[in-house]
């Protein structure tokens, strides 16, 4: 009896094993308020026809770190970060709206909505997230303001919304944010003023195509990229002189006033800048006699047209590879180095239509390259070369008429 008992007792004792074995392989390798979360979170969002996304998202999985898809998980099993979407070029993406729930995978780095039809509002849970570095929720139908709390995210790097439908002010905040690097607003329906100081040692600014008004702000001098373009801003130029690490600069298509910047023409590393469409006025500077002062160089643009620059053209931008001067005040004959730089093959695109030019000094027996597109139609001349190269929007008078160039020329004498 004694040994029954005991055989009985030990099969006891290795079926309760087995038991909790089982048990314990039959929980989720996640923890259980992120499960929880990620459960609402799909709840909320479905896939648009074409899209499957969330077939991986199967909740009785022993491990929904690694089978779910957009799901990476840290060693203790907590969601780190959450990317909603595939982003393939053949997947329409997700549509629905974005959960609050998204608030309790509190140990989120990284939220990435990938373009779809999500609509509705950016939850400002998302503020509490304090371990949030990236935020990107871009090319969908999200609407309503931009959320005050993500100005307390401490280690904020990257915050990208653009290509939505949000409004109301840009959170002033944000401009203070101490790890910020990257902000990308641009094509929603922001509006309002920047603040005075944007303090955040941004890399990368983009703001365009929004109704923001107003002037500039002081920026941070560790700009690479700016765009304000598409806006109803005005106000001088003069703060993006101490910008020395520029790249890339767009302010165009605003109201900006008063003279170009000097020190935008002899800038060591932009290679892209884009002025025009606004109200900018005065001269183009002499040139810099500095000889280690380098070249624009390939793949350089500057478009400087639709504004009001005045005086003779100087050999300042001879070397960009595609120059827009069109649509000025710009009066004399163009510098022999731009005819140069066009015959030699490094500016591909000259334009310089629609001002009061008078001559342009076409060498004799010199064929223009097969890739320059070089336009002077309706000047103060006719243009040694035909009207093959202009856009349409050039029209087709190939000269102004004498009258308009007597009385400009006139005017401008008595500037």
């Amino acid at each position: 009896m004694a040994e029954q008992a005991h055989l009985f007792l030990l099969l006891f004792v290795l079926f309760s094993l087995n038991a909790a074995v089982l048990s314990f392989q039959k929980q989720p390798k996640i923890s259980a308020i992120d499960l929880a979360a990620l459960s609402a979170i799909k709840d909320s969002l479905t896939d648009i026809p074409g899209s499957r996304f969330f077939s991986t998202w199967d909740f009785t999985a022993p491990d929904p770190c690694s089978t779910f898809t957009g799901v990476t998980c840290s060693f203790d099993d907590r969601v780190t970060i959450l990317s909603l979407g595939t982003g393939l070029s053949d997947s329409p993406g997700l549509a629905g709206s974005l959960s609050p729930a998204l608030s309790n995978l509190t140990e989120l780095t990284q939220l990435v909505l990938f373009p779809g039809l999500v609509t509705g509002p950016i939850p400002p849970q998302l503020g509490q997230l304090t371990s949030l570095r990236v935020i990107s929720l871009t090319n969908n139908r999200l609407t309503g303001p931009i959320p005050t709390s993500f100005s307390s995210l401490p280690y904020l790097h990257t915050l990208d919304l653009s290509s939505n439908q949000l409004t109301g002010s840009i959170p002033p905040g944000l401009s203070k944010l101490p790890s910020l690097k990257v902000l990308i607003l641009s094509s929603n329906e922001l509006r309002g003023k920047l603040p005075r100081t944007v303090s955040a040692q941004l890399l990368h600014m983009d703001l365009k195509k929004n109704s923001i008004s107003g002037p500039l702000p002081k920026l941070p001098l560790t700009l690479r990229y700016l765009s304000v373009s598409e806006n109803s801003m005005w106000g001088p130029l003069n703060g993006l002189e101490s910008l020395s690490e520029l790249v890339y600069l767009d302010v165009s298509m605003n109201k900006f006033s008063g003279p170009v910047p000097t020190s935008l023409f002899f800038h060591p590393t932009l290679s892209s800048l884009f002025l025009q469409r606004n109200n900018l006025s005065g001269g183009l500077p002499s040139i810099n006699m500095d000889p280690t002062f380098p070249s624009y160089g390939e793949g350089s643009i500057v478009d400087l047209s639709h504004n009001f620059i005045t005086g003779e053209i100087t050999p300042v931008l001879a070397g960009v590879e595609t120059l827009f001067l069109n649509n000025n005040h710009l009066v004399g004959s163009v510098p022999e180095e731009y005819v140069k730089s066009v015959y030699s093959g490094t500016t591909k695109t000259l334009y310089l239509q629609h001002n009061y030019l008078s001559g342009f000094p076409l060498p004799h027996g010199v064929a223009l390259p097969d890739t320059a597109s070089l336009c002077l139609s309706y000047n103060c001349m006719l243009p040694p070369v035909g009207l093959s190269a202009c856009p349409a929007s050039a029209g087709r008078q190939p000269s102004r008429p004498e009258s308009q160039c007597s009385v400009f020329s006139h005017h401008s004498s008595m500037d």
